[in-house]
């Protein structure tokens, strides 16, 4: 069904419902997961056209990713992970084609209209944004 599975991360405890379901779906389907997480501070937004080093925050992006991709390389996965600077939802698209990815598998948050309309949706620029089919998996509100 699916053999490369591009899976966005944001660094955040919702990242924990996303990992978990497409650990077992990659087991079920025996394919390989790209982990990316899109760095979004100063120098992560400014590294290339100021020639900056890595941030301490984006080192800490890595060092997150490279903690994820050994959990599920260690569950017996086949896993990569690519630290990513720019607009998230570009990078996303342009990494799922540049992986050779056939599916997209995302956490979203559940906000609500106004909640979208303030923070904006990843998650939905990329479904508008791609040809590849994308999942969303809804992790609980913190309200909830």
């Amino acid at each position: 069904m699916y053999r490369r599975i591009l899976v966005p991360l944001e660094n955040s405890a919702t990242d924990a419902v996303i990992v978990t379901h497409v650990c077992a779906l990659a087991k079920h389907c025996g394919a390989s997961l790209v982990f990316i997480h899109v760095a979004d501070g100063w120098a992560a937004r400014n590294i290339n056209h100021l020639k900056l080093r890595e941030s301490e925050e984006m080192r800490l992006d890595r060092e997150y990713l490279e903690r994820i991709t050994a959990q599920a390389t260690g569950s017996g996965l086949e896993a990569d992970s690519v630290l990513a600077t720019g607009d998230p939802t570009r990078e996303i698209v342009e990494a799922a084609d540049r992986e050779q990815c056939d599916l997209i598998a995302m956490a979203t948050h559940g906000h609500k209209l106004i909640g979208d309309v303030v923070y904006g949706s990843v998650a939905n620029g990329v479904r508008h944004a791609t040809t590849i089919p994308v999942l969303l998996v809804r992790a609980a509100r913190p309200d909830a």
